[in-house]
């Protein structure tokens, strides 16, 4: 039975473009080995400009290939991640539960990324590190009431444990596949209509013909 790390065999039906995004430190890298390879490095390294992996899905009977961009938080790399951004149909926004800071910036990353992603982007927010529960600093609620507020989707992850990392990527995925097959759907509408009218025709009434007038004078009796 083949792994569900790997890469399937079979044509690829969609290629799907996420970015990781966050502080350093807040574990994005951890989170992305995990939902790519189901690994996890206490002797992870910080990320040097962005790295990125695939993992093969299916969805709905499609086969998706996800390729997930993985950037570094280090603001003097900022000005050469914001041009990954571009293309990307799904971001994980990570923060980390024990430092309240890495939260606060929640804020500034996601303005960065509706500033140079599409519009339709699926954003998730995801607070890593919930294995770590006697050193929280940042209530869960806080975050959901911040996700709500911004239409973000959320969920509270821990690399280390594989508690909901599977899950979260899965759900942005999942939104991301429905908006672009809904797009599809649409465009796929429209041609046909616009074929149909175009065998169509447009039909034109023609006006029937006058029909002559007979004057009919009538002679006066003498």
């Amino acid at each position: 039975m083949a792994s569900p790390y790997g890469d399937y065999d079979q044509r690829i039906d969609y290629m799907f473009k996420v970015v990781v995004i966050g502080d350093s430190a807040v574990g994005k890298s951890q989170i992305l080995s995990r939902f790519a390879k189901n690994e996890f490095s206490l002797d992870s390294k910080s990320t040097i400009g962005v790295e990125f992996q695939t993992r093969t899905i299916a969805i709905d009977n499609k086969t998706i290939k996800t390729q997930i961009w993985d950037t570094a938080g280090q603001e003097r790399y900022r000005a050469v991640t914001s041009a990954y951004y571009r293309g990307a149909l799904g971001a994980m926004l990570v923060y980390d539960i024990t430092k309240r800071q890495s939260f606060d910036h929640v804020a500034r990353w996601l303005e960065e990324l509706r500033g140079h992603a599409d519009n339709n982007i699926v954003i998730m927010l995801i607070g890593n590190k919930c294995d770590l529960r006697d050193m929280r600093a940042v209530p869960e609620e806080d975050a959901k009431e911040f996700a709500q507020r911004e239409g973000l989707f959320f969920f509270e992850t821990s690399a280390l444990e594989a508690i909901n990392v599977e899950t979260a990527f899965i759900t942005a995925l999942t939104e991301i596949y429905r908006i672009v097959s809904r797009k599809a759907l649409t465009a796929n509408e429209e041609e046909r209509n616009g074929n149909a009218a175009a065998l169509t025709g447009t039909k034109i009434a023609l006006s029937s013909p006058e029909q002559p007038v007979m004057t009919v004078k009538k002679r006066s009796c003498c």
